[in-house]
């Protein structure tokens, strides 16, 4: 009997333990993004959102005929980007910048970024997707 109580309570101990652990439950890469539309956009920051587990950024971009669209990009956790020096002060509305990622797949102004180039000229990687596309996107058109 002793035994079997024993197997008992380390039963519980393991699923208390399994219930408590942190989830890493994530959406894909491949759900939201086209992995086949590789975007490079040249724009105006309105807007940096640190939020978790995405941060966004938002930029005004224009276009070939001469209008303004405003494109929002899927960014890395806040804590990943401070550790690469990604703040609200080194991306400050105003500032022009270069995005290189894909396009969404539903076809609208949102996308995934690879690499940011920020005004100073330091090129940071500011996606945080494990199963996006490990190589830098070539040039592509906005359409």
């Amino acid at each position: 009997m002793n035994r079997k109580i024993r197997l008992a309570s380390t039963l519980a101990m393991f699923g208390i333990l399994c219930a408590t652990a942190p989830v890493h439950a994530h959406h894909a890469f491949s759900a939201e993004f086209d992995a086949e539309k590789p975007v490079e956009l040249k724009g105006t920051v309105t807007k940096l959102e640190l939020v978790n587990p995405h941060s966004w950024l938002y930029l005004d971009v224009k276009q070939q005929d001469g209008s303004v669209a405003n494109w929002g990009f899927e960014f890395g956790a806040p804590f990943n980007l401070k550790q690469k020096g990604i703040t609200k002060a080194s991306l400050p509305v105003g500032s022009e910048i270069n995005i290189q990622g894909y396009r969404a797949k539903n076809g609208k102004n949102f996308g995934y970024a690879v690499t940011t180039t920020l005004a100073d000229g330091r090129s940071v990687k500011t996606g945080g997707a494990q199963d996006a596309p490990g190589a830098t996107p070539g040039q592509a058109a906005a359409q």
